[in-house]
């Protein structure tokens, strides 16, 4: 086989890294770290020129979700299987929480930035209800 022809890449750190940029697109991963433990979950992103895939690799992650529009509202969660794809659509508040063996494939769009993805800081009744929402969420999962 000629590897002159294929990139191999990996990340072993910390939080979200970009992997791979490609014309439109962008492969990234995302690991464990302190700031998405769930007490220490904030804030809220939602992008707003594109679709964002997720994909759990191994270990543990819950998506959360906090509606559309110019504020956090209807949130939900949801504890990610293994292999299967989480389409996070355009427009849709969202983040996650990951346990220390979690690593996470994302894909977007290659310009997503915080040019084009306003984050919003949580609001007190909002963090716990990210909290009770990981706590049914992780014991339906187990």
């Amino acid at each position: 086989m000629d590897k002159q022809y294929i990139d191999i890449t990996s990340y072993e750190g910390e939080g979200y890294k970009p992997v791979i940029d490609y014309m439109g697109w962008r492969v990234a991963i995302l690991r464990y770290c302190e700031e998405l433990e769930v007490q220490n979950l904030k804030t809220m992103q939602k992008h707003n020129e594109s679709d964002e895939v997720f994909v759990l690799l191994e270990g543990n992650c819950i998506l959360f979700s906090g509606g559309t529009g110019e504020s956090i509202h209807s949130m939900d969660a949801v504890a990610m299987e293994p292999m299967k794809l989480y389409n996070v659509k355009k427009g849709v508040w969202h983040t996650h929480t990951l346990d220390k063996e979690g690593t996470v494939l994302i894909v977007e769009n290659r310009d997503t930035s915080d040019l084009n993805s306003p984050t919003l800081k949580l609001e007190d009744v909002q963090i716990e209800k990210i909290r009770e929402l990981y706590n049914s969420t992780k014991l339906i999962a187990e």
